[in-house]
């Protein structure tokens, strides 16, 4: 059942590949290729996390333990395969024995509006913005942009944006809901701590569909390690849904000569004709 109810999951684009043009101020070996290695570029002091970046993916190996070892990949369009996400993008409790997640009997009820067949599917299936988690986990690649006072973090998928102040400010008692948050940052030594709230009811942590409430509370911490590697972390508490905080650690490699492309869903959208409405 899942081998078939994930490639409509990543209803989306695949990754297009960016002109090939060498980027300035980009290490590069003898051989011309970007030094991913090298130490990471720093701004007023402190790292600059701007560029491109990609999920570093999950093998289909890892996979198979999660879904089992019949479970293949081969059903996902080119640039959306299983070997381009990150399995937390697909399953945020991929570290739990399926059916022991820390879920309160509300979280375990919309999910099974969800999962595997039921009547609500994933928000990008109808072209409407996909929630942060996800949206920073699968095929598609983000971009930092990183000034004084603001940080933007670019979706490829959907061409959405976060907007993450920098310039002292509180976290909102009572914002108004979104997609994908309200968020503030701010350095703690060399790491980059983002925290957000303000998210829209009943929002979906991965394309599994495990809820979340407008009680969610995210934190994530980013650490450039050298040019070419970000290393994060995401911890989400959202007690009505979940008994306890949720934490997973992912890396992101730069793109250093590529570029964010293009997302258009409603222009060509040809998903909803496949998914069984109803």
């Amino acid at each position: 059942m899942l081998r078939h109810l994930l490639p409509l999951l990543f209803a989306a684009s695949a990754y297009a590949q960016w002109v090939n043009l060498p980027t300035p101020g980009v290490p590069r070996l003898r051989d011309g290729k970007p030094n991913l290695t090298a130490k990471a570029p720093r701004v007023n002091g402190k790292p600059d996390l701007s560029g491109s970046w990609h999920v570093h993916a999950d093998t289909l190996e890892r996979f198979q333990k999660l879904f089992g070892p019949n479970f293949k990949d081969d059903n996902n369009p080119v640039g959306m395969e299983l070997n381009t996400v990150s399995i937390y993008g697909v399953d945020a409790f991929a570290d739990f024995e399926f059916g022991k997640e820390p879920m309160r009997p509300a979280a375990a009820q919309i999910f099974g509006r969800r999962f595997p067949d039921g009547p609500e599917q994933l928000p990008s299936t109808h072209c409407l913005p996909m929630p942060t988690m996800p949206a920073m986990l699968l095929s598609e690649p983000i971009k930092f942009v990183q000034s004084r006072g603001l940080t933007l973090i670019l979706h490829e998928f959907n061409n959405d944006y976060r907007q993450i102040y920098t310039d002292g400010r509180k976290l909102p008692q009572d914002p108004f809901p979104a997609t994908l948050g309200y968020s503030i940052g701010r350095w703690e030594g060399d790491t980059f701590v983002v925290e957000s709230n303000g998210f829209k009811n009943e929002g979906w942590l991965d394309v599994l569909g495990h809820p979340y409430s407008e009680a969610l509370h995210m934190t994530e911490r980013y650490r450039r390690r050298d040019f070419g590697h970000l290393d994060a972390e995401f911890t989400f508490d959202d007690p009505p849904m979940y008994t306890r905080p949720l934490s997973y650690k992912v890396t992101f490699d730069l793109l250093a000569d590529a570029d964010l492309y293009e997302y258009t869903c409603l222009e060509n959208e040809k998903d909803r004709s496949h998914i069984a409405m109803k």
